[in-house]
């Protein structure tokens, strides 16, 4: 499995509408509000890198309320 960090900006009070959201896409582990530059961080994971991207991350960028995103892929050592 490739598992990624998703940090998120929304909209000005939307954070926990967008938490809810990701909490029911397929792919996304966990999502929690945050405190700081980014509103809210998911782990998302998929079993390749390709479906990574087109699956999961591709449907978290459609969630409404999401300004912009920045996705860390987790490197195993």
């Amino acid at each position: 499995m490739v598992k990624a960090y998703m940090l998120v900006q929304t909209q000005v009070g939307a954070s926990a509408q967008v938490t809810r959201t990701l909490r029911g896409l397929a792919g996304v582990v966990s999502a929690e509000d945050v405190a700081g530059p980014y509103d809210v961080i998911a782990v998302v994971q998929a079993p390749t890198v390709a479906e990574l991207g087109r699956g999961v991350i591709a449907r978290v960028l459609e969630v409404p309320d999401i300004t912009r995103t920045t996705t860390c892929t987790v490197v195993e050592l």
